[in-house]
């Protein structure tokens, strides 16, 4: 078995531990508030800001499913 450098380990067990939409709230309560306003994402070719997708993610909706999956892709969350 190859060795897991930590640092690649620690993320992996975070990862498993925390969940696409607790990754999103924590990143979300530490943003300052104007860059709330600032577009996270473009999804059907619409920018959508933070806001949005937090109001989006909140109210369990297909996009925002679509949205927090996008944000682990691009490694924002």
């Amino acid at each position: 078995m190859v060795p897991i450098p930590n640092c690649l380990l620690l993320k992996k067990i975070y990862n498993i531990i925390m969940n696409k939409k607790q990754k999103f709230y924590k990143i979300y309560s530490n943003l300052p508030l104007n860059l709330r306003n600032e577009i996270v994402i473009i999804i059907n070719s619409e920018p959508l800001t933070w806001k949005v997708a937090k109001l989006y993610i909140d109210e369990d909706t297909k996009l925002g499913e679509e949205i927090l999956t996008k944000l682990e892709d691009l490694e924002i969350i």
